[in-house]
C-alpha cells in the first residue's frame, strides 16, 4: 500500500507541472495590461512609473525567466504576492479555501443522501410507476443547469421570506447562519450530481443483482434486505465512488457559476476576480491547489476501493 501511494504521489508532481505551466502561458496571452488593470482608470502615470511597476512585479523580465523564478518559489512553497491586493497568495486561497470545501461537501452529501437510495429502488422496483418516475426526475436533475437552479432557488426563497444572500459566516462561528447561506447553493450544485448518482448506482446494482453469487445467497434462503445489504450494495458502490469521487474534484474547482450566483467568497470567486484582472499569481496558485486537491481525490477514491472491497489489493 504505501509503495502505491508512493507510486501515485511521484506521478502527481507532472500533472501538477503541467497545469501550472499551462495557465502561466495562457493568460499571458489573453489581452489586456495587468498593471494598467491593477492601477483602474482613475490613475495616471507616466511611462516611467508604469515601468519601475513593472519592474517591482517583476513583469518587465522575459517571459522565460519569470516562468523559472515562478518555478523555483514554488518548490519553495512561495506561491507570490497578489497583485491586486498586494497580501500573500497562500493568504488570500486560505481565507477561500473553506468556503469551497464547505460547499462541495454539502453538496456531495446531499446528492449521495438522495441517490443512493433512489438509485437502489429504481433498480429493485421492477414494476409500477416508481422506476419510470424516477428515471424521469434524473433526467430533468441532469437538464437544469445550475445557474438556473440557483437563481430559481434565490427568488423562491425570496417570496417565502427566507433570506438566502448573506454574509459568509464559519460554521466554528455560528452554524446556523453558516447553514443558512450555505444550503441553498448546495442544493444548487447537489441537483445535477444526485441525478448523475441515482443513474449509476441503478445500473451497478442491476449488474450486480445479476450475479450468480447474488442468485445464490438468494437459493440459501437469506432474506432480500440481507441479500441487498451485504452482497448487493458493497458491490455496487465501487463504481459509484469513482463517480463521487471525481465529482467531489470537480466542484472543489469548478463551482465558480453558484459562488458568484450566491455571492460566496470561495475558490471560485476568486479565480474569476483573478482573470479579470489579470492577477497572474493569484490564478497560478488558485489553479496549484485546485490542482492538488484533484489528484488528492483521486488518490483518496482509489484507497477507498479497497476498504469497500476486500478483493482490491494495492501491493
Amino acid at each position: 500500500m504505501q509503495r502505491y501511494v508512493l507510486r501515485r504521489l511521484l506521478a502527481a508532481i507532472p500533472v501538477l507541472w503541467g497545469a501550472v505551466t499551462l495557465v502561466f502561458l495562457i493568460i499571458r496571452l489573453v489581452p489586456g495590461d495587468a498593471i494598467q488593470l491593477f492601477l483602474g482608470t482613475q490613475v495616471e502615470m507616466t511611462a516611467e512609473q508604469m515601468a519601475e511597476l513593472r519592474r517591482v512585479f517583476g513583469l518587465d523580465r522575459p517571459v522565460w525567466a519569470q516562468y523559472l523564478d515562478y518555478l523555483a518559489r514554488v518548490a519553495q512553497g512561495d506561491l507570490g504576492v497578489s497583485l491586486r491586493t498586494a497580501r500573500t497568495v497562500r493568504d488570500e486561497i486560505a481565507s477561500r479555501l473553506p468556503v469551497t470545501v464547505e460547499l462541495a461537501l454539502l453538496a456531495v452529501g446531499l446528492a449521495v443522501a438522495v441517490a443512493l437510495p433512489a438509485g437502489v429502488v429504481a433498480a429493485t422496483s421492477r414494476r409500477g410507476w416508481v422506476s419510470p418516475a424516477l428515471s424521469v426526475l434524473a433526467l430533468l436533475g441532469l437538464s437544469v443547469p445550475n445557474f438556473w437552479l440557483g437563481t430559481m432557488l434565490i427568488l423562491g426563497s425570496s417570496r417565502l421570506g427566507v433570506r438566502a444572500l448573506g454574509t459568509y459566516v464559519s460554521p466554528w462561528e455560528d452554524l446556523g447562519r453558516n447553514l443558512s447561506a450555505m444550503l441553498l447553493p448546495a442544493l444548487a450544485l447537489a441537483a445535477g450530481l444526485a441525478a448523475a448518482l441515482t443513474r449509476y448506482v441503478r445500473a451497478s446494482v442491476l449488474e450486480v443483482l445479476g450475479q450468480e453469487y447474488v442468485r445464490t445467497a438468494r437459493a440459501k434462503g437469506l432474506a432480500a434486505r440481507a441479500v441487498l445489504g451485504r452482497h448487493v450494495l458493497r458491490n455496487a458502490l465501487v463504481p459509484v465512488v469513482t463517480v463521487v469521487g471525481f465529482q467531489l474534484g470537480y466542484l472543489l474547482g469548478g463551482a465558480v457559476v453558484v459562488e458568484e450566483v450566491f455571492g460566496l467568497p470561495g475558490m471560485g470567486r476568486l479565480a474569476l476576480s483573478a482573470i479579470l484582472q489579470r492577477d497572474y499569481p493569484m490564478l497560478q496558485g488558485v489553479v496549484m491547489v485546485t490542482a492538488t486537491l484533484f489528484v488528492a481525490c483521486n488518490l483518496a477514491t482509489d484507497l477507498l476501493y479497497a476498504w469497500i472491497d476486500p478483493r482490491i489489493r494495492y501491493d
